[in-house]
């Protein structure tokens, strides 16, 4: 198809992009519109899916006659065939009267399944029977209907693995993919999205009456393009209202996008994009930090070693005192060898990791004043060591203990240590 075809589509149908994938896309469903053939449309959740069936109906000899969308994962596998293939008055307990189903009353148009991968597999072979004969028989009925419906599905289901796993059929799999348009991801579409941002923050301050709408920074635009926006445009637009409203300033700054969990991965894995990722990034950090002291507390048993070993009179400390490392399954304990005083408050853990004592001077005093170490105490020693040990080069330090700049710059707020 012409490239002006294209954009005339695109606007007609409010589609935002110049990525070739989508073009492509756009094209093959263009091109078997005129036919009769069943369509299977793949693509993970959020990218659009449910454009292109209404796309290959408009375009297709049955432009005239019913289009119907139904979404199988939302109805109950109890009443879906009823819903799907209709029933006769006294099948089952409520029926009435007679249902026509979605196959009757798309009789000569287009029927779109979205999620059909979520079909049960009594439903399956219904939908088999319908696509290889044009036939089917109400619930309660032994009179077969004709039909005659263009299939057009969608899925964000692994079709293959699901075939493997026997939850869905093989035959009706190659019955309904005789063609199959696959669906990019937003993270696969290079520039678009910077084109989705502008339109979606001019929609939303034209909606709302914002005067200005939100604009990106050049250093923002990189985040933005580099992120892998797991929940695809779906998410990326509710990101974009959501920060049209809330945000004060109008030039949107990688700080900014990182108050919402747009920051990209500093191994460049998949970054986490909701709160509670956020929250499970925080408690890795901190494991993180323990896996630290737990090789700084085995260097300074190496050193009080070598120190005892030395005969140096103010720092010897008896073999009996030493702390211990344990593993313990999968989790670290360090314990001194004398029994610890008694305390009020059992101390602290996070996750598996649990830190009793340490080996330095200074900790083995708080063991005398029966003081335990919690996991705040323990942290805020490591940032401080950390910030000495690197005449307090934040981006050094927040290097060393494995944290990004921005979480160590919060931390040392947190604890108290700003100069």
């Amino acid at each position: 198809m012409q490239q002006m075809d294209l954009r005339e589509l695109k606007m007609q149908y409010g589609i935002v992009g110049r990525d070739e994938k989508l073009d492509r896309v756009l094209d093959t469903a263009l091109q078997v519109a005129r036919t009769n053939l069943s369509v299977l449309i793949q693509g993970e959740s959020g990218v659009g899916k449910e454009v292109i069936p209404r796309i290959i109906h408009n375009h297709s000899l049955r432009k005239g006659r019913p289009y119907i969308a139904i979404n199988c994962g939302s109805i109950p596998e109890g009443t879906i065939d009823s819903e799907l293939f209709g029933h006769v008055k006294g099948s089952f307990t409520g029926a009435i009267a007679d249902h026509e189903g979605y196959f009757g009353a798309a009789n000569g148009g287009t029927l779109f399944l979205d999620e059909v991968g979520e079909l049960p597999l009594s439903t399956q072979v219904r939908l088999l029977r319908v696509l290889e004969t044009g036939e089917y028989v109400s619930v309660g009925s032994n009179q077969p209907k004709k039909t005659d419906v263009r299939i057009v599905a969608a899925t964000n289901v692994q079709m293959e693995q699901a075939i493997r796993e026997g939850r869905f059929r093989e035959d009706l799999y190659y019955r309904l993919c005789t063609i199959s348009i696959k669906m990019p991801a937003l993270r696969e579409r290079g520039d678009d999205v910077l084109l989705l941002w502008r339109k979606f923050a001019m929609d939303t301050a034209r909606e709302y009456q914002i005067p200005e709408p939100l604009r990106l920074s050049p250093e923002a635009e990189r985040v933005v393009k580099a992120y892998k926006w797991p929940g695809n445009i779906r998410q990326f637009k509710n990101v974009v209202e959501q920060m049209s409203i809330l945000s004060d300033d109008r030039l949107v700054t990688p700080e900014v996008l990182a108050e919402y969990d747009i920051v990209p991965s500093s191994d460049s894995r998949e970054v986490r994009y909701n709160r509670t990722s956020a929250e499970e990034q925080s408690l890795e950090q901190t494991l993180e930090l323990m896996k630290y002291a737990i090789a700084s507390l085995k260097q300074d048993v190496e050193m009080l070693k070598h120190q005892m070993n030395a005969n140096v009179a103010e720092s010897v400390v008896p073999a009996a005192s030493l702390p211990v490392v344990h593993q313990l399954d999968n989790s670290y304990a360090v314990t001194s060898a004398h029994a610890l005083p008694e305390v009020d408050e059992e101390p602290e853990e996070v996750a598996s990791v649990t830190v009793t004592g340490t080996g330095t001077r200074e900790a083995a005093d708080e063991r005398r004043t029966g003081e335990n170490l919690n996991i705040a105490q323990m942290e805020k020693r490591l940032i401080e060591k950390a910030l000495v040990k690197h005449r307090n080069r934040r981006k050094n330090a927040a290097a060393e203990l494995g944290l990004s700049e921005r979480t160590l710059y919060r931390k040392i707020k947190d604890y108290g240590l700003e100069e």
